[in-house]
């Protein structure tokens, strides 16, 4: 996933770039000049989204490479960051659409309470939005690393937590691998009735947390589903996608709405290209991960939270001091 959080300044909204949210503090200006249309920039912009459609379509964290592309390309002026930044979100929220789609295959295996999810991500996404008018995002941004580090440790451990579990779990206590099969993992008791609740609250405080940030939710809602007993990585990321897609939906109805409303500017240019290229990611990435092991795809996902956890433990706590 990718976090699609939107964020607001006192009294106008604008969007904290995931490199380092306090650089894009000023409020949003128009930028000077034009966007770049330079073709080998377009190009490698396709490329970078194409990569980051397939990373958030498996984990998330691929917004980082298109906004750190972007802040590049992009002509000087007081809101290129903060431009990058929304363009960025944007472009790739069809990517999310697109990877939620193409693992449409995989819910048909899943949990009949498994769908009651959708509800309190959207509600969840909301708050979270309107949380930005009131509280102060860089208050929030050393919790991330944590939250983010925790998620990867809690995402890594599951299978063996689950076994020692299970020993106190009828022995008939398993579920398929997924579509096309690839051996089986242990899985938890069904969610009762009575329990519902409690799961829907845990996805939307998730929710409120990728309305509101956004940094991470994939691997954040990865560990929250792995918990939950819905099978492999190939059902969890099938669930993870379709929940993303709805939080990353509201958050990007957020920010075009802003963006119409003059409250900062956005190169389309650039959104199309993230958008083409996320979605050809997204997809194709998708209907790969289903062709291998469910061990490997786990580990890659692994790789890939711990990998964005170290990001934003450098960015907070090196770079910033390094930036001053």
């Amino acid at each position: 996933s990718p976090g699609t959080g939107a964020a607001s300044s006192t009294g106008s909204w604008r969007a904290h770039a995931p490199g380092d949210p306090r650089a894009s503090s000023a409020a949003a200006q128009p930028m000077s000049g034009g966007v770049d249309n330079d073709p080998a920039g377009l190009a490698l912009l396709f490329l970078a989204a194409v990569i980051a459609g397939g990373i958030n379509a498996i984990a998330g964290g691929g917004t980082i490479l298109t906004f750190a592309l972007l802040a590049g390309i992009l002509p000087p002026g007081p809101g290129r960051l903060i431009t990058a930044n929304v363009t960025s979100k944007i472009g790739l929220w069809p990517g999310a659409v697109a990877a939620a789609w193409a693992s449409r295959a995989a819910w048909s295996n899943l949990p009949g309470w498994s769908r009651w999810l959708v509800l309190p991500s959207g509600i969840g996404a909301v708050l979270g939005v309107v949380l930005l008018r009131v509280l102060p995002k860089e208050s929030f941004d050393v919790v991330v690393p944590w939250l983010i580090l925790l998620a990867a440790v809690l995402f890594t451990v599951q299978p063996q937590v689950t076994r020692l579990a299970r020993r106190g779990w009828p022995a008939e206590a398993e579920t398929p691998a997924g579509p096309r099969g690839a051996g089986t993992q242990p899985a938890g008791p069904d969610v009762t009735p009575g329990a519902l609740p409690a799961v829907a609250g845990l996805q939307l405080l998730v929710g409120i947390y990728g309305g509101y940030f956004g940094a991470g939710i994939g691997i954040l809602m990865l560990a929250v589903l792995s918990l939950l007993g819905l099978g492999d990585v190939h059902a969890l990321n099938a669930v993870k996608n379709l929940l993303a897609a709805v939080v990353n939906s509201v958050a990007t109805a957020v920010l075009v709405a802003a963006a119409v409303a003059g409250g900062f500017e956005v190169s389309w240019l650039h959104v199309a290209v993230l958008a083409a290229g996320s979605i050809l990611g997204g997809i194709a990435v998708v209907r790969l991960s289903r062709r291998l092991p469910a061990v490997a795809v786990r580990r890659v996902v692994a790789v890939i939270a711990f990998a964005l956890a170290g990001y934003y433990f450098l960015r907070e706590y090196f770079l910033r001091e390094w930036t001053g």
